[in-house]
């Protein structure tokens, strides 16, 4: 078993506190593998997480998302982790509702309600089947069809998540889940042309979602153009400076490529102090002395 296999038989508790405070549900989503939980943040906005396996996770709320980094190097002595987590009060509360979700039968629902369930148990082949049922009855189920996504493309079945996510955004053009999710999926089957027009509605839909910013950047650097992605990148970096995608990553290869040590040492630095227990971690910093000689 590798050390990072190893690692994640570990359990740990994630603390946190919402700020302002707000009492609501809070999302603990699997950023790299399949996983979901939730809880409730109190009237203080604290809320916890209880036997979290080491691993990157998005925490989100209603309005903010923010990525959490669990493992030996990110917790205290007891074994926690504690964050805060920022969000934009400015927001208005409320949502619409679409016709496509209300037109969802009660046994698709109950199907995707399943299918989270087996993910809280990181079981997603039980996951997928129920989704895979939910489709069936609805095929208009966006949230289905984006969660087949989501787990296909965290399994690296990229064609396969490249087609539920289309199937997402068919059934709803104004989705805005599917459509940061193909953004990003194109990239990975190499196809940055093709990812540029959806990260750029990405980023004008969501100027300051953080996926959206370092995937339109990852897009520019496919294509060579390094100003355009130092720019998206870098917006990444300071809307969520431990975001699972790595922007610090492609910064100092960008600055490598201008001939920067100090700049691409600044980022590799940056990239270990949020991501300690990655497993290119020691790489890494065999690169930043190597950079530093």
């Amino acid at each position: 078993m590798s050390g990072w296999a190893a690692l994640l038989l570990l359990a740990y508790e994630l603390r946190g506190r919402i700020d302002p405070p707000v009492a609501g549900p809070v999302f603990l989503h699997g950023a790299t593998a399949p996983f979901e939980s939730s809880t409730e943040s109190g009237d203080d906005g604290r809320f916890r997480f209880h036997k979290v396996a080491a691993g990157t996770y998005t925490l989100a709320v209603a309005n903010g998302v923010q990525t959490i980094e669990v493992g030996p190097g990110t917790v205290d002595s007891k074994g926690r982790v504690d964050v805060v987590l920022h969000i934009d009060g400015a927001r208005t509360a409320g949502a619409t509702v679409s016709v496509t979700v209300l037109s969802i039968p009660d046994r698709a629902t109950r199907e995707f309600e399943e299918a989270q369930k087996c993910l809280s148990r990181r079981d997603a082949d039980c996951a997928s089947g129920h989704l895979s049922l939910a489709v069936k009855t609805a095929p208009q189920f966006v949230a289905a069809w984006n969660a087949l996504g989501v787990i296909a493309y965290q399994e690296k079945r990229y064609p396969a998540a490249e087609a539920n996510f289309r199937r997402a955004i068919a059934a709803d053009p104004e989705a805005w889940e599917p459509l940061v999710n193909l953004g990003g999926v194109l990239l990975n089957l190499e196809r940055p042309h093709e990812a540029l027009g959806y990260n750029q509605r990405a980023v004008a839909r969501h100027p300051n979602d953080a996926l959206a910013n370092s995937q339109l950047g990852l897009t520019y650097f496919g294509l060579h153009e390094f100003d355009s992605a130092e720019k998206y990148l870098r917006t990444a970096v300071s809307l969520d400076p431990a975001h699972f995608s790595h922007p610090q990553l492609t910064l100092a290869a960008i600055a490598i490529e201008r001939g920067d040590r100090a700049a691409a040492i600044s980022q590799f630095q940056s990239f270990l102090k949020h991501h300690p227990d990655a497993p290119q971690a020691p790489a890494i910093r065999q690169r930043v002395e190597d950079l530093a000689k």
